[in-house]
C-alpha cells in the first residue's frame, strides 16, 4: 500500500495521531476539535507556563472554557508537551506558529522557519505537514518545503504537504472552529487529498482549492477585502464628522439595503493578528513581482491614521473644558483589539495610550477581559497598569473617558452616568449629549 493511501485510511478511521503547533488563539481551539472528534492530539508549545496550565486541565483563553481542556486531557486524547521529538509519534503535524512583521513591516517568517526545522529534525515517511498561519502566497512551496526537504526525504513522494489558512474569530458565538468552512489546498494533488479527508473529520465544510499557494491567496484576500473596508468606513467617519453628519446614522440607513451593501463599522484603528499585518504580506509578495499594491497601502495610511484621530479628539474635548491633556486624568475603556475578548494584539489601544503618555495624561484603564496590561513591541518601557474597577468613586476622579472597545459587559448607561467627559470611538451612545464626543 502506498504511503498516501495507509495515511487516507488512518485519517478516515481517526486512528492518527495529531500534532498541533502553537497553542495560541488559532492551535488550543483547533487541538481540541480534533481531540473531541476522537483523534489522539500531541499540542506542542515553547511556552512552559501553557504546557503547565494545560496539563493542569486549566484554560488560558477567556473563550476556551477550561472544562473542555480538562475533559479532553482526562479522556486521554490531548497531551501538552514541550518535546519536540515526539513529532516522530505523529501522522499529521499541524504548524500554528505566528507570523509578525519586522520593523521595516515586511514578513517575520522566523516563526515558521524555526517550526519547520524542528518538524524535519523528526520528520519521517508517510506523514502530513500543514502550515495553518496566515502568510503570503508561495510560503508553503518556497519556504517551507525546502526546508523540511533538506531531511532527504520528498515532498509528494515520501511525506505530504498542504496549507490550511486558520478562519478563527474569538468572541465570535456564531460560528466555531468546527462549523466556519475550512479551506485546503496540497502542494500536489495526493497532498491535496490528504489534507481533506484530515479536515473533513472535524470541519463540517471543507472548500478544496487547486493548490497550497491558492489556499495562501484566498486568507490574504478575506483579510485584505476587510482591511480596505474598514479604512473606507474609517474615512467615511472622519468626513461625516467635519459636516456634522452621524456616521452610525448612514451605516443605519445603508444597511437596509437589502443588496450591494456590506456594513462595517468604524472604531479607533485596526488590531488583532491578522487585518493590520496580513496585508502587508501580500504587499511585500507583490513587490517581489515588480507590482505596487497602492490600494492596500493607502488602506494600511488610513488604518494606522486613527488612533491619532481619537488622540486629537480628546485634546479637543478637554481644550473645550480649558483643560490640557498634560496631567488629566485618562480613563480608557477597553484594550482588548475588539468586542469580548482578552486578546489584545495590535490593539489600536496601544498607540493611543503610548501617545497619550507622551502628551503627559495620568493613564489608567478598564477592561474586564484584561487584569494587567502586557508588556508589547507597542507598550514598553511603561510602569504596569492594571484594569480599574468602573465605580462611581472611580470615575469621578476621571477628567475624561474614552471608549476603545465596546465590551457587552460594561454598563453603559451607568458610565454616561457618573463621567465627567467622554469620547466615544465605537459608537457606543447614538443620542446627543452634552458630554460626550464622538471619535
Amino acid at each position: 500500500m502506498r504511503l498516501d493511501e495507509e495515511l487516507f485510511t488512518k485519517l478516515t478511521q481517526r486512528r492518527s495521531t495529531v500534532a498541533v503547533i502553537g497553542l495560541g488563539y488559532v492551535g488550543l481551539p483547533l487541538a481540541l476539535a480534533f481531540a473531541e472528534r476522537g483523534f489522539s492530539v500531541l499540542g506542542f508549545d515553547v511556552d512552559a507556563t501553557k504546557i503547565a496550565t494545560l496539563s493542569a486541565g486549566r484554560s488560558y483563553i477567556h473563550h476556551i472554557t477550561s472544562e473542555r481542556v480538562r475533559n479532553a486531557v482526562n479522556e486521554d486524547r490531548f497531551s501538552a508537551v514541550s518535546d519536540f521529538g515526539r513529532l516522530s509519534d505523529c501522522d499529521v503535524v499541524i504548524i500554528c506558529v505566528p507570523t509578525p512583521l519586522t520593523e521595516a513591516r515586511d514578513p517575520d517568517l522566523s516563526y515558521v522557519e524555526s517550526t519547520a526545522h524542528k518538524v524535519k529534525a523528526s520528520l519521517r515517511p508517510g506523514q502530513l505537514v500543514v502550515l495553518e498561519s496566515t502568510t503570503y502566497p508561495g510560503t508553503t512551496g518556497e519556504v517551507l518545503r525546502p526546508i523540511l526537504e533538506e531531511s532527504g526525504l520528498v515532498a509528494g513522494q515520501d511525506f505530504f504537504l498542504a496549507f490550511s489558512p486558520e478562519r478563527e474569530d474569538p468572541g465570535n458565538t456564531a460560528f466555531s472552529t468546527t462549523s466556519i468552512p475550512k479551506v485546503v489546498g496540497g502542494i500536489d494533488p495526493r497532498s491535496g487529498d490528504l489534507v481533506e479527508a484530515l479536515y473533513s473529520q472535524v470541519i463540517q465544510q471543507v472548500v478544496r482549492v487547486s493548490s497550497a499557494s491558492a489556499a495562501e491567496a484566498t486568507k490574504i484576500t478575506e483579510n485584505v477585502f476587510r482591511a480596505v473596508n474598514i479604512a473606507l468606513v474609517n474615512e467615511l467617519k472622519v468626513v461625516f464628522e467635519r459636516m456634522d453628519i452621524d456616521v452610525w446614522e448612514v451605516l443605519d440607513a445603508a444597511a437596509t439595503k437589502p443588496f450591494g451593501f456590506m456594513r462595517f463599522d468604524p472604531g479607533p484603528g485596526w488590531g488583532g493578528h491578522c487585518i493590520p499585518l496580513d496585508p502587508f504580506y501580500l504587499s511585500w509578495k507583490a513587490r517581489q513581482t515588480g507590482i505596487d499594491t497602492r490600494f492596500i497601502e493607502l488602506a494600511g495610511e488610513v488604518n494606522r491614521a486613527m488612533p491619532t484621530y481619537v488622540v486629537d479628539r480628546v485634546q479637543d474635548a478637554l481644550n473645550a473644558r480649558c483643560k490640557a491633556v498634560k496631567g488629566s486624568a485618562v480613563l480608557l475603556v477597553g484594550m482588548a483589539y475588539k468586542r469580548d475578548i482578552g486578546d489584545t494584539r495590535e490593539s489600536p489601544a496601544y498607540p493611543i495610550a503610548r501617545r497619550l503618555t507622551e502628551l503627559g495624561a495620568r493613564l489608567s484603564y478598564h477592561d474586564p477581559y484584561v487584569d494587567e496590561l502586557p508588556e508589547t513591541r507597542s507598550w514598553q518601557d511603561h510602569p504596569p497598569l492594571r484594569s480599574t474597577p468602573l465605580t462611581p468613586e472611580n470615575l469621578a476622579h476621571f477628567d475624561i473617558v474614552v471608549i476603545v472597545t465596546d465590551h457587552s459587559v460594561i454598563d453603559y448607561e451607568a458610565l454616561h452616568q457618573h463621567a465627567s467627559l467622554i469620547v466615544d470611538s465605537r459608537g457606543v451612545y447614538r443620542a446627543h449629549s452634552d458630554h460626550v464626543v464622538r471619535a
